[in-house]
């Protein structure tokens, strides 16, 4: 296992523009589940590749356990790369696949063939063995790739979207193994996708990435819960958060939040948090699952009703989705409700707002606004 440091890392491309990876810096800890997260494009996996030592770097330093590796050769850096299409070699068996790696470091052949057993058993790869990939199923061939990686035990693994090829049921139950895997072998770990959920599943903390610039670093549930600004407010989150243009208002010795026809009242922002944006505008946010149908009882006493027109409803099994305008002809939101909703598509509708939810977001800068002073 190995500590992986990366200081004001930059990557610029021949003939391009802007950099791709602009100052990024970042450190992992020993054994830790990193996930970079970010839209396409956005420079995760050639921060990825950079790491791996398959992309030169423009700027910057990268470093295992606390030495530079910016000019050490990427076979030469202890780390296993499992990339998005597989790269398996569709000449061999799914043992020869695994052994490769081991063959060109030239450990004994026993010893090979003891630890790609070993393997093949923990990813319930062993009946598969003398295969090739082509009669293989497609999370089989993942489990392989998988398996090459983990069977050279580095320091650490680098996955680039690996289960991106894969269908939805395939991809689920590829994540908890991937999960297991990591969480029995304790290695550290940098896992690039643009998928949230994996994010959110996966990671001990993850890091948003935005044009080649990191975003936010933090814990998934503390990033869910406290975006640093309005991109990653809706990049993480399925339906995005609401957001809605407001104007705050002082009542008295109270700050309020106007959008639309609706006033509410910003209980959870202390008045000094708030001060400099009083009489101007401000961009409000709200989670679809903090608008509810009916407020549960630890809430109902503050929520706030909000005349509603619905425009569609989303069944989804577990719950529904509900499209609405608020006043009928104001900004449209959407709330993620119960199941058993009797709410209509083009039906009125009182939708119960929790004021504690509320975020808001500086709409010059789009940075959070700060819930203290």
């Amino acid at each position: 296992m190995a500590t992986v440091t990366i200081d004001e890392l930059s990557k610029r491309y021949a003939g391009g523009g802007e950099p791709a990876v602009k100052a990024v810096s970042l450190a992992v800890a020993d054994g830790e589940f990193m996930v970079l997260l970010g839209p396409s494009g956005c420079g995760k996996s050639s921060v990825l590749r950079m790491i791996a030592g398959l992309e030169p770097i423009t700027a910057g330093t990268v470093a295992i356990d606390g030495r530079p590796v910016n000019h050490v050769p990427a076979k030469d850096r202890d780390i296993a790369m499992v990339f998005q299409s597989y790269a398996l070699y569709p000449h061999m068996t799914v043992h020869a696949n695994l052994a490769f790696g081991l063959r060109r470091r030239s450990v004994p052949g026993d010893e090979i063939d003891r630890r790609v057993r070993g393997v093949a058993e923990k990813l319930g790869l062993t009946p598969f063995l003398a295969r090739k990939p082509h009669a293989l199923s497609g999370g089989q061939r993942q489990r392989v790739a998988l398996g090459r990686a983990i069977v050279r035990d580095p320091k650490v693994f680098l996955f680039d979207e690996p289960l991106s090829n894969l269908d939805a049921a395939l991809r689920v139950s590829t994540r908890n193994e991937l999960i297991k895997q990591q969480h029995e072998l304790g290695t550290t770990t940098i896992y690039v996708t643009h998928d949230q959920v994996e994010a959110m599943t996966m990671g001990d903390r993850i890091c948003i990435m935005n044009k080649g610039e990191v975003v936010q670093i933090g814990k998934p549930l503390e990033v869910y819960r406290n975006p640093a600004d309005a991109f990653v407010a809706r990049f993480l989150g399925n339906p995005p958060m609401n957001l809605l243009p407001a104007r705050l208002e002082q009542a008295g010795d109270r700050t309020i939040a106007r959008f639309s026809d609706v006033a509410v009242e910003l209980t959870a922002y202390p008045i000094s948090a708030l001060k400099p944006y009083v009489g101007g505008p401000v961009t409000l946010g709200v989670r679809p699952e903090d608008l509810y149908e009916v407020p549960p009882p630890a809430i109902a006493s503050r929520a706030l009703q909000i005349a509603a027109r619905v425009l569609a409803v989303e069944p989804l099994g577990a719950e529904t989705l509900l499209m609405l305008t608020i006043g009928g002809a104001g900004p449209e939101i959407i709330a993620r409700v119960g199941r058993d909703t009797n709410l209509r598509t083009g039906g009125d509708a009182t939708i119960a707002l929790d004021p504690n939810a509320l975020h808001l977001f500086d709409p010059t800068t789009t940075k959070a606004i700060a819930r203290v002073a």
